[in-house]
């Protein structure tokens, strides 16, 4: 199946090989393009080196494959990276790091357990809101630091649908920043839950709905292939 995925513009990295290993084909398209901060970045960096950190967490590949040159020859706390696309960009740079179980934030502070409570974290990250985040780290008694190091702005380029079977929305915020028209045979695809709800929100059940990443989406994606062979 040939599948559009959602990523920023020029971020697709190894989408393709990494489709192709379960059977499909690929191409990226762009409802957002990633603006980066560098007043930003160079304050974490600094905060970084001062020490001021129990522990980093990078929430997606890219602060990981930004900041990580940067890291690479400073003595660093914990390391925890929320899948392992962002955990191989970390050690790319000889980051080591530890991996969270889920590929969601919310398993953040279950990892970490007891642990937490009185630990300062630092967060690179995007300008977008996560509430959930930040204040489930305060409820375990520990302190987030947050670095919108990028800012997620819409391209608003409509999407280039019309040779794909599939399309894939990699976040919710890519879904509700994408111009598409929709095709009643397109196969929709919702990498995880939270981008299944705001989905439905809008009116449309995804056929799909992934574990948060790429490899376990392609593997739903495959079953309901099997059960579901004429599309």
């Amino acid at each position: 199946m040939r599948i559009a995925i959602t990523r920023l513009k020029g971020k697709e990295g190894d989408d393709q090989a990494r489709c192709a290993r379960r059977g499909h084909d690929c191409y990226a398209v762009s409802p957002l393009t990633g603006e980066m901060d560098s007043d930003q970045i160079d304050a974490f960096i600094q905060d970084v080196k001062e020490k001021k950190f129990d522990c980093i967490f990078f929430t997606s590949a890219l602060p990981a494959q930004n900041i990580g040159p940067y890291l690479q020859d400073l003595p660093l706390p914990r390391v925890i990276a929320i899948g392992p696309q962002t955990a191989k960009a970390l050690r790319e740079y000889g980051i080591p790091c530890e991996v969270l179980h889920e590929f969601y934030s919310r398993a953040f502070v279950p990892f970490l357990g007891d642990w937490i409570a009185g630990k300062k974290i630092g967060i690179p990250r995007s300008d977008v809101p996560n509430d959930k985040l930040m204040n489930g780290i305060r409820d375990a008694g520990g302190f987030p630091f947050e670095f919108q190091i990028y800012s997620l702005i819409p391209t608003y380029e409509q999407l280039n649908l019309d040779n794909a079977e599939g399309v894939m929305f990699t976040s919710a915020l890519s879904f509700k920043s994408a111009i598409w028209k929709r095709r009643e045979d397109l196969i929709l695809i919702a990498i995880g839950e939270i981008t299944a709800e705001t989905m439905e929100d809008a009116g449309l059940v995804p056929d799909v709905v992934g574990d948060g990443s790429l490899e376990g989406t392609l593997d739903e994606l495959n079953l309901f292939l099997l059960t579901n062979p004429g599309g």
